[in-house]
Formats: C-alpha cells, structure tokens, sequence
C-alpha cells in the first residue's frame, strides 16, 4: 500500500514538474515573439539607415499619400534668432503617453512641448532611454491587409534605446505626414511627431547633428527621454 502511495505522489509530481516545464516555455516563446518585434517597420534593419524615394508614393490605411520631397544638398536646421535666449542646462524628453504629450526640457526651461501619437497596433515602450541615432529621413513599412504601410521619406527619425529595448528594434520619435490625428495613439511603436515639430527637437536632441545621419559617442552622448503612463 505505501508503494503504491508513493508511486502516486512521483506521478503527481512528474505531472506538476512537466506542467510548469510547459508554461514556462510559452513565456519564454512569447518573450522571444515580443523581442523580435519591429517598431513601424517589417524589418528591423531597414528603417536604421538613410533611405531617400522621392518619385514613391506613400500607403497607409488604405490610402495613398505624397511623401515630402527631401534635397540632402540643402541643410533645413534651424538658425538661432538674433538675441534669442540661448538655453543651457542637461537636455531631457518626457512622453506622457496617457495625455499623449511630450515635453522637452533644457535645465527648467520648456523647449517645446506638443502632441504625440504613440503605438496603436503595437505598444510604445515605457521606461528610461538614450538617442543613439539620428537620421535625416528613411523607409518604414509593414503591416497586412487593412494594416500595410508603406512609408518613405519618414522624416527626422531619433532612434532610442535602454530599459530592455535593444537599438535594432527601431523604436524611435520621428515626423509623420501621414496622419494629422495628433493627440491619440496612430502608430505601430514609434512616437508620431508633427513635422515642424520633430524638425525642431531633431537638431536640438543630442547627438549633436553631423550630416544625414549622427550616432551617439561618448564624446557625443545622446539625450535621455523618459517614456511613461499608459496610453488611452
């Protein structure tokens, strides 16, 4: 009788051993899934270099779009106004994505602050991270069915990374032309800009702008932004 007792208990316990086994691999699959996801593009490396397509049309949603026209040849950044306050202090960006806002400081000085779209069919990640790259303009697209995009000549993109998000996914803050619903979440993980305004936190954020495309040094650090809330 008490062999019988104790081949029972082993076989309850092989059960419950092989049952955690079970869940605990789904997690990690789920986790691998979630890790390999892209922001705003179907292939992680495609949108990390500089991509002009002036003569290509835009999709999204279903419909079609005219890309800005983008000239390398001619710089846009942004020259200082005779006496204007030049600002001093650590550069930081706040996302709130609950209000779908984003605030950039210099020392205590707000230097812009405007609406936002975040992630609608794939979350903006939450935490603390870095610029480390910047480019002028390149290629997003993804997407199937009712959901393809097809998006060239994105312009002024700020990759960022840290609390888990590896570089190569892709997130980043950028202009959209695209869209116009500002204010509510419009994107696939990135952060949605106004085109004025993403031009002028992209020659402001840090690494300092050198040419079409700047990664972060250490000599050449990139600026923080932190991402919070939860978006509606």
């Amino acid at each position: 009788m008490a062999r019988k007792k104790s081949i029972k208990k082993i076989s309850w316990l092989n059960f419950a051993l092989f049952f955690l086994a079970m869940i605990a691999g789904i997690f990690i699959l789920q986790k691998s899934i979630v890790g390999a996801t892209c922001a705003n593009t179907g292939n992680c490396k495609e949108s990390l270099s500089l991509k002009i397509e002036n003569g290509a049309v835009a999709t999204f949603s279903g419909q079609k779009i005219t890309p800005p026209q983008i000239d390398l040849t001619k710089t846009d950044e942004s020259r200082r106004v005779l006496g204007e306050a030049v600002l001093t202090g650590e550069k930081r960006i706040y996302v709130d994505l609950t209000t779908q806002t984003l605030t950039a400081y210099q020392g205590d000085v707000v230097f812009l602050q405007t609406k936002i779209s975040s992630g609608k069919w794939f979350p903006t990640p939450t935490g603390e991270f870095t610029i480390w790259e910047k480019i002028r303009a390149t290629k997003m697209s993804g997407g199937q069915g009712a959901d393809y995009y097809y998006l060239p000549n994105v312009p002024y993109v700020m990759f960022f990374s840290g609390s888990g998000v590896a570089a190569g996914r892709g997130f980043s803050l950028h202009g959209a032309y695209w869209h116009n619903n500002f204010g509510h979440p419009m994107s696939h993980g990135c952060v949605n800009m106004r085109q004025v305004d993403a031009q002028k936190l992209y020659y402001w954020v840090d690494p300092s702008t050198n040419g079409n495309v700047t990664l972060s040094t250490g000599d050449n650090p990139g600026t923080k932004i932190i991402i919070y809330g939860e978006a509606p």
